[in-house]
């Protein structure tokens, strides 16, 4: 519960203290997504629903595909989107570099739980997020899902906030990428988990598949670390409108 709580107020720009500006994102990245036309929104990681009814309240009206891969928090998701036509949840899965099988580690905060194991750092300064469980999960990709969910002429953007998973998710697009108009990645400043790559990694490879930032959001700071620990990149094609 705790996890779905702070997640919502992270979509309606708080986490225990406001993040300055944050709350004022969401009718410019819809904005952006009018502006270049997105007909289909990927939504992976998408834990109980929370992006895509920020989306929703900010004038979004596109098709929105779900994907989550912890078991209880898909099930929420199901039940929240079953309300509304445009948005459909995929089978339970997490969305990688290769289709296949993997290891999820559950933390008590939902939204937190994830493929890779936390740093040592970060399982010392947020106990609150030790994994408590684990559970198997089949993993996807973006270039197999692309094909089942998006018509021909659909502007795809992929949005991803897969706790240090994102560099796998862009590895997953292969030769699906140019189907994709825009992006938005959870980076991380200060990796809190085994493995994640830094945030100028991720950037770089961005980069080499044609994508240039339009906008960053603000994310979670670190009272312990005295600095924030992610934000988000919302990235389009250069030139694309």
């Amino acid at each position: 519960m705790v996890g779905k709580v702070r997640k919502l107020a992270r979509s309606m720009g708080f986490d225990i203290n406001r993040f300055p500006g944050a709350a004022t994102h969401w009718p410019r990245l819809a904005e952006m997504l009018d502006r270049h036309t997105v007909t289909l929104v990927l939504d992976v990681g998408a834990n109980i629903g929370q992006y895509a009814y920020s989306l929703r309240n900010n004038g979004y009206r596109g098709r929105i595909v779900s994907f989550e891969p912890l078991s209880a928090a898909h099930a929420d998701l199901t039940v929240a989107a079953d309300l509304d036509p445009e948005w459909q949840v995929a089978p339970r899965c997490a969305v990688g570099a290769a289709a296949g099988e993997s290891t999820l580690n559950i933390s008590p905060e939902s939204d937190m739980s994830s493929l890779l194991p936390l740093t040592a750092d970060a399982a010392e300064k947020f106990a609150s997020v030790r994994p408590t469980a684990s559970e198997s999960v089949p993993m996807t990709t973006l270039a197999v899902e692309i094909p089942r969910y998006a018509a021909a002429n659909d502007a795809i953007f992929v949005k991803s906030d897969t706790q240090g998973y994102e560099a796998e998710v862009l590895d997953g697009l292969a030769g699906a990428a140019d189907r994709v108009v825009g992006l938005q990645l959870e980076l991380s400043l200060l990796p809190i988990y085994q493995g994640q790559p830094d945030y100028l990694s991720v950037l770089n490879r961005i980069g080499e598949l044609g994508f240039v930032p339009h906008l960053v959001i603000p994310g979670y700071f670190s009272r312990q670390h005295r600095q924030m620990i992610e934000f988000d990149v919302v990235c389009f094609r250069d030139g694309a409108s």
